[in-house]
């Protein structure tokens, strides 16, 4: 037991030191328009190491979400058919 626990606490202590850059959110990266970019381009410099980073990730999403809203979609309300589609 002891010989799987010690190699699974000294992998993951290792591999939290890879990123120095700290956890921002969604909505941080939406109003950091400079921040977000770099982050994106870091990213995209990087995919295989980064692209499942959670800055990545948010930064990506917030990239998104800007995107959708210069679109202006209609809010749409869903049906629900078991209801009769008021």
């Amino acid at each position: 037991m002891k010989k799987i626990i010690l190699p699974l606490l000294v992998t993951s202590a290792l591999s939290a030191c890879g990123e120095n850059t700290p956890l921002q959110t969604v909505d941080w990266y939406k109003t950091h328009e400079t921040d977000r970019k770099a982050m994106i381009a870091k990213c995209e410099a990087n995919p295989g190491e980064l692209s499942a980073s959670a800055n990545c990730i948010n930064a990506k999403t917030a990239e998104n979400h800007l995107s959708v809203d210069k679109r202006s979609y209609p809010d749409l309300t869903p049906i629900n058919p078991l209801q009769g589609g008021e």
